[in-house]
């Protein structure tokens, strides 16, 4: 499954998704991996670069890579200083040992052969690798209603990809079979968190809009304004718990 945006989507996404959830993430990857200045750093589907612009504070020089040119448009305006180059996960475009630090977030379930993207971050790595991913759908409070609504009405895989590769043991497995060992893995739970619950289900929703009719896409938002009620404060501000796996390692 390749996740791709239009330029306005990807706009969106940084505006929006970034704040709500993976600045956060990003922040509790740089802090865990802590690139060293004059470390070089590549950002592994980087998406509008949230965990690169971080790294660049720290290290460098730092890499983003994404297969998405729309992504990157959006990183480049936001940090020039930053090489983003477009390049596939399974293919990176970087002579063995090219880089101090691989990272990456939130992609590695999306990309089409997962071993095989691992086993590129370990060629291009002479040092740390940290992959950070969503756990267990059946540990995230805050989005397991939603993927029951999604999935009476629309075709369960859209909002399940994320939690893909969710199970410790895959997530593990993954890892040796690209010859990667696991030197740490961290279980913490996390929270997207939106002003409302409409922009929620519009950034969360993103891989329906375009997969169901206006009407069914509308009884999704309204059995979610029933299901998602738990997580809403008397403010209308959503907090949804989701379960995230840390992985730190380095090619065995």
């Amino acid at each position: 499954m390749r996740y791709q945006l239009t330029a306005s989507e990807a706009e969106f996404y940084e505006t929006t998704f970034v704040p709500a959830l993976f600045a956060a993430w990003a922040q509790r990857l740089i802090d865990a991996v802590r690139p060293q200045p004059g470390e070089s750093v590549l950002d592994v589907a980087c998406g509008t670069g949230a965990v690169a612009r971080l790294a660049s504070e720290l290290a460098g020089p730092v890499v983003g890579l994404d297969l998405n040119e729309s992504m990157l448009a959006v990183a480049r305006k936001i940090t020039p200083s930053v090489h983003w180059q477009q390049g596939d996960a399974c293919a990176l475009p970087f002579p063995p040992a090219s880089f101090d630090v691989v990272l990456s977030q939130a992609a590695l379930m999306f990309v089409d052969d997962r071993v095989l993207a691992l086993r590129e971050m370990g060629r291009v790595s002479r040092g740390r690798i940290a992959v950070q991913v969503p756990g267990r759908l059946s540990a995230s409070a805050g989005y397991r209603p939603l993927a029951e609504v999604v999935a009476r009405h629309a075709d369960p895989a859209l909002l399940g990809a994320y939690f893909a590769v969710g199970s410790p043991s895959v997530l593990r497995g993954l890892f040796e079979d690209a010859g990667l060992t696991v030197d740490d893995f961290v279980t913490w739970t996390g929270a997207t968190r939106l002003d409302s619950l409409e922009t929620f289900l519009a950034v969360e929703l993103l891989p329906v809009a375009d997969r169901v009719s206006p009407a069914v896409r509308e009884r999704i938002v309204d059995e979610c304004r029933v299901a998602m009620a738990p997580f809403v404060d008397p403010s209308g501000a959503v907090a949804a718990p989701i379960e995230v796996h840390l992985v730190l390692g380095h090619r065995s």
